[in-house]
């Protein structure tokens, strides 16, 4: 008997309007082709901002950077906003997918990188988009104002602030709830929501170690900084394993390791640096990873040989807050997908050690924009097609086989199913923001 191939339709609560779907299709599209980095998204928060203003928002570019603002006024009534982010990041796409990106751009330093919507951006930025059209087509059915923030630069964990600091809460509606999705590589049709912590909190740092250069040949008259960042390495690897208990969960990642001039192997260099990141659910066990990080990079520095070099420099680079949503706005969210999906395509999410700057609009970022009682719900949503689905991990996977199969994001084979997840998101979207609305 030979198999039908699963037909590429998923059923959503209330079907996404034709011309809706059409829309956001082809800004996703644009958006994939032509992706822009962390800071750089000019061309992106055009796009965003036209679409926008074809629904017939109020738009205000140049927020905190490349941000995009627009706002739906409906009446009186609570203030919602939604956020998508703009950027993109330095992967080189090998989906064979005919808009797939063939983009490069200047990476920090200057070098010339390729980049890809790896992280799903471009689906969040047509899915919002989608909503915010749902939503001025059917005003009859809610009263209040949709704030929709486009943000530049969340793969460097810099744009919410950046945003915060020129006036977001100041210049536009202060909403009483903040809300956000990501796609992932769920099957589309499908939501999650976390209990509890949803994304880890993360701190970056940049550890420069010091030596003193020499000939290859005369170890003895130099001082190697190369063996000082492997001493580094290793020993930070207890940090996990001797100083955290097991029911902690806490990640210490070396990300980078430059030392030396490539083609001069037979030179001591005179500095190494490293990149160091922490993950941790606690704000708590980032401080405490963090000043375990600057003990061991200073303990094993002043291990090295006489006369000693340069202390070594620690530096943050970045750091992000857990991504803990609201407890109540959560659960009426999730309450507004079970009635839109079906039970069967609501999910739990475990949390995950990946990590986001949008905690900050919430109460954890009070410091930032002074305002109190801001709730934040923030949920997964599916974008992997029922052919993909079916072939990950061979015959007879079970479900964990099939997502460990699959591309995740931050991969240059990411490919989301474009109409699938669009309908997925515009419909989880348009759900949760009429629920929050009730809500507030």
């Amino acid at each position: 008997m030979t198999r039908q191939a699963a037909p590429e339709r998923v059923p959503v609560p209330e079907a996404v309007p034709p011309a809706v779907l059409a829309s956001a299709a082809e800004l996703y599209v644009a958006l994939h082709r032509d992706p822009e980095l962390s800071g750089a998204e000019e061309r992106t928060a055009a796009r965003f901002a036209a679409a926008l203003r074809t629904s017939g928002l109020e738009v205000t570019a140049g927020v905190g950077g490349h941000g995009v603002v627009g706002v739906l006024r409906n009446g009186p009534g609570p203030v919602v906003m939604v956020r998508a982010e703009l950027d993109a990041l330095p992967v080189r796409e090998d989906t064979g997918l005919p808009y797939a990106s063939e983009a490069t751009a200047p990476g920090p330093d200057g070098r010339t990188v390729p980049v890809m919507h790896a992280c799903g951006h471009d689906a969040h930025l047509a899915a919002l988009s989608g909503a915010a059209a749902a939503l001025k087509a059917g005003a009859d059915g809610w009263r209040g104002t949709l704030v929709a923030v486009g943000q530049p630069a969340e793969e460097t964990l810099n744009g919410a602030a950046a945003m915060l600091a020129d006036g977001l809460y100041g210049r536009f509606p202060v909403p009483s709830h903040v809300l956000a999705q990501h796609v992932v590589p769920l099957p589309a049709g499908m939501v999650a929501h976390a209990q509890g912590p949803l994304l880890a909190g993360s701190t970056t740092l940049e550890v420069v170690l010091h030596g003193r250069g020499g000939h290859a040949a005369a170890p003895q008259l130099a001082a190697d900084p190369v063996i000082t960042a492997a001493a580094v390495v290793l020993r930070l690897q207890t940090v996990v394993s001797r100083e955290t208990g097991p029911g902690e969960p806490l990640v210490v990642t070396v990300g980078a390791l430059r030392a030396g001039t490539p083609g001069s192997g037979n030179v001591i260099a005179d500095r190494a640096a490293l990149e160091v990141t922490v993950r941790s659910f606690t704000a708590a066990g980032l401080d405490r990873a963090v000043a375990a990080v600057r003990r061991i990079v200073r303990a094993e520095a002043a291990a090295g040989p006489e006369p000693a070099p340069p202390e070594p420099e620690v530096r943050v680079l970045s750091r992000s807050l857990p991504t803990v949503p609201d407890p109540a706005a959560t659960e009426a969210v999730r309450q507004a997908h079970l009635a839109a999906f079906g039970p069967q395509r609501v999910a739990r999410w475990q949390p995950s050690m990946a990590t986001e700057d949008v905690a900050l609009y919430g109460d954890a970022g009070r410091d930032l924009h002074g305002v109190s009682g801001v709730r934040t719900a923030y949920w997964m949503f599916g974008g992997t097609g029922p052919r993909q689905w079916a072939a990950a991990g061979g015959p007879g996977a079970d479900a964990a086989a099939r997502l460990a199969a699959l591309p995740a994001n931050h991969s240059p084979h990411f490919a989301p199913h474009p109409r699938l997840t669009l309908e997925t998101g515009v419909a989880a979207m348009t759900a949760a923001v009429r629920a929050a609305l009730a809500m507030a």
